[in-house]
């Protein structure tokens, strides 16, 4: 799979179902692009999750209203709910781990 960019107005949809990881990210931010190589490479092996990616600086709203004040952050969703949230960068296996705990 790939990393998918989403914005505001697609975010409470894209997360609806299933298990997804969304990476809040912006282009400026160094630690932010350390994370995505590693998120690209997870979502390679892994079609039983739904991977997407929302920079800070576009989609404002989103990251507000869920309290982001820190990039990377990462926020995992099952069914549409937050199960976990990750803030700084997180390598491929750590990743691995804490999704396989969503995924039934």
């Amino acid at each position: 799979m790939v990393v998918k960019a989403i914005t505001d107005e697609q975010y409470q949809e894209e997360v609806e179902t299933g298990v997804s990881i969304v990476d809040f990210w912006a282009t400026w931010c160094g630690p932010c692009r350390m994370q995505s190589p590693v998120l690209e490479t997870v979502s390679e092996d892994r079609n039983d999750i739904h991977f997407f990616k929302v920079d800070v600086d576009i989609s404002q709203e989103t990251a507000a209203s869920l309290g982001i004040r820190a990039i990377p952050t990462l926020v995992v969703h099952k069914d549409g709910k937050i199960v976990e949230r990750l803030t700084g960068f997180h390598n491929s296996e750590q990743l691995v781990n804490i999704l396989n705990k969503y995924v039934d």
